[in-house]
């Protein structure tokens, strides 16, 4: 198994002090990594103002039973594009499985399902992605940036969104309050 195949399905965990603020506790659903870069999720910030009754109207769609809950910020690449995450139980066109940890969307058919009450059991909306280019991310891994921490379906669907990144590091079986934003080099 390369390195590339092992990122995806995993939950990318920012390591305190790496010195980019827009990843300030970030969480990160890996969705794709291969020799070409690296696509995520963020899953632990919420973008102010904007909710998913919002967006519904926003694209022209009733927003019927869905709950109206926050969206994510997925990242700081393309803002304004949407992306589902939700639970293996719904596949529409172009929804692709991510290693087991979740299917992904970004077609207007699963926020359709949704708000007709016939979409996936589970699910989040985000805006945006986390984007690398070729060996960018492994790059950052060498140096004190990132953890690929196991991708647990429970952690993405069933905690809470400020609690996510404590919730991934302790099901690593790491405390994070030991974690340091320095790293030493020999």
């Amino acid at each position: 198994m390369t390195e590339a195949q092992y990122l995806a399905g995993r939950l990318l965990l920012a390591m305190p002090g790496m010195g980019d603020p827009r990843f300030d506790h970030a969480v990160i659903a890996m969705c794709v990594h291969d020799e070409h870069g690296a696509l995520g999720i963020g899953l632990g910030q919420v973008r102010e103002g904007i909710t998913l009754h919002g967006l519904l109207k926003d694209v022209g769609i009733d927003p019927g039973v869905a709950p109206d809950v926050p969206v994510l910020a997925g990242g700081p690449v393309e803002t304004a594009r949407g992306f589902v995450l939700h639970s293996s139980d719904w596949g529409g066109a172009g929804s692709v499985e991510v290693s087991g940890l979740c299917g992904l969307s970004a077609s207007l058919d699963v926020l359709r399902a949704i708000a007709a009450g016939r979409g996936p059991s589970q699910w989040l909306v985000a805006l945006g992605y986390a984007g690398w280019g070729a060996g960018q991310l492994e790059g950052e891994m060498r140096r004190h940036g990132w953890n690929a921490a196991q991708g647990r379906p429970d952690i993405l669907f069933g905690t809470d969104v400020s609690a996510r990144w404590g919730s991934a590091w302790r099901a690593e079986g790491i405390d994070p309050s030991h974690l340091v934003g320095v790293t030493g080099s020999a």
